[in-house]
């Protein structure tokens, strides 16, 4: 089975982190074969960015995007520029605290900004918490393979502030009824 992934947001969110973090925990943990691209705006931080991966069971042959599957949206310019474009047989999850606008696909609204402040009191890892609900609603990859892939592309230091994030996330992805 091919699963197209697709996170957009702005730069500084963690947007291409993630979609690494993802083909990470499929290629290496998970066994399966996955392909990373990305995209960004000459602004490094502010401008939109996006970022896939493309997850098989068998090798990748064409590593390019044709239509997700599943989208990780995680601010309204990031809508704009890419959720906009979601088919009706996708699914999308998005930071409800950043994104005002709602898709024709069937989504779920997932409070990662807010989360992040509120109960973990660093705004950085909402790419995280929306990490691990991606999979809990998804399962995209298993749980133990993103925890591994988290622990293993996180700033030392950051280990349990990060795990706390992806918690959260699992914790939210599972009221996630597509």
């Amino acid at each position: 089975m091919r699963n197209e992934v697709l996170f957009s947001g702005f730069g500084g969110q963690g947007i291409i982190l993630s979609a690494v973090i993802l083909g990470r925990a499929a290629a290496i943990y998970d066994n399966k074969f996955a392909v990373q691209t990305q995209v960004y705006g000459p602004e490094a931080r502010g401008g939109a960015s996006m970022s896939a991966v493309i997850i098989e069971e068998e090798e990748v042959l064409y590593p390019k995007v044709r239509s997700p599957d599943i989208y990780v949206i995680m601010s309204q310019q990031g809508f704009e520029k890419y959720g906009v474009r979601a088919g009706s047989d996708a699914k999308m999850l998005l930071d409800s605290d950043l994104v005002f606008s709602r898709p024709e696909c069937p989504y779920a609204e997932i409070p990662a900004t807010g989360t992040a402040k509120k109960q973990l009191g660093k705004v950085i890892v909402a790419n995280i918490i929306m990490l691990g609900a991606l999979v809990t609603a998804t399962e995209v990859v298993s749980r133990a393979a993103i925890e591994m892939a988290v622990m293993d592309s996180v700033p030392k230091g950051t280990e349990k502030l990060n795990m706390d994030a992806l918690n959260a996330g699992f914790e939210l992805g599972e009221n996630c009824d597509f």
